[in-house]
């Protein structure tokens, strides 16, 4: 089965990962803390990464487990959950395991799919088996959120972005290298709506020696109504699609995000 390794195999990324800025400045954290309190727990959040959004929603007083398949990633949340009060490390639980699969013995009020990770999954089958996980673990009525990017057209056809793009400013990490983050499509599949992207470092260490440190994945991207549809085979029911983590309706900013509010059936 094909799946994106972006960030299970390198270390780099998962490094990285809390320091980019658009990462640090996304608007989206007070949006699942909120409905994780509506929901009143517990919460799984699949694909948790570093904890981004999991320590947050520990900290608002829920249970939430968090799940990944990234080592790396969960290494990191354990160190971060180690510098929170003993309160919130109590509420949370971590699980190494691959979204495609996992069997926890437990049903959750809420699942949360944050930052696109489920977009890492690539076959419609790989796709209906996470879906299909996911609905186990949600107790009858419980509520499940798929964040996606919606696609933009324009940029599925710039040519322009095979080569390096990006304007993010550079990051500096704890031990004083500056990090300049960069990025290019590899591939495009246009008929399997996939495309292969390289992140690309370049590193500035402090005695002044450069390093260029990349990393590879996988994305498939879904466009609306055939998100809906895979949602409704899966035993879903859509309540509510936003343009973006305000609640803003779909189709009120473009391209904006794809976010769906669905209900197990």
């Amino acid at each position: 089965m094909k799946f994106s390794t972006a960030y299970q195999d390198n270390p780099h990324a998962a490094e990285f990962y809390d320091y980019i800025v658009p990462y640090r400045e996304r608007q989206d954290v007070d949006f699942f803390v909120d409905l994780a309190r509506e929901s009143g727990g517990p919460v799984l959040e699949v694909g948790s990464g570093t904890g981004r959004v999991l320590i947050p929603t520990a900290r608002a007083g829920l249970t939430i487990t968090g799940l990944d398949v990234s080592e790396a990633m969960l290494g990191i949340c354990r160190r971060r959950l180690a510098e929170e009060a003993e309160d919130v490390r109590a509420r949370v639980t971590l699980v190494h395991a691959d979204m495609r699969d996992f069997d926890l013995g437990q049903q959750f009020a809420l699942v949360t799919t944050p930052f696109r990770s489920f977009q890492h999954v690539i076959t419609v089958e790989e796709q209906l088996a996470c879906l299909a996980a996911i609905r186990r673990h949600l107790v009858d009525g419980g509520q499940f959120v798929l964040d996606l990017f919606n696609p933009s057209l324009p940029y599925l056809v710039d040519e322009s972005r095979m080569g390096e793009f990006g304007e993010e400013p550079e990051f500096t990490m704890p031990d004083g290298r500056r990090v300049l983050r960069r990025a290019r499509i590899l591939k495009r599949d246009l008929l399997q709506q996939v495309q292969d992207v390289e992140m690309i470092y370049d590193v500035t260490h402090p005695d002044g020696r450069k390093e260029r440190v990349t990393h590879e994945f996988s994305m498939r991207y879904l466009f609306r109504f055939e998100a809906e549809h895979l949602l409704a085979r899966a035993g879903f029911a859509v309540e509510a699609v936003y343009a973006d983590y305000d609640k803003s309706p779909y189709g009120s900013k473009y391209p904006g995000e794809l976010i769906f509010l669905a209900r197990k059936v």
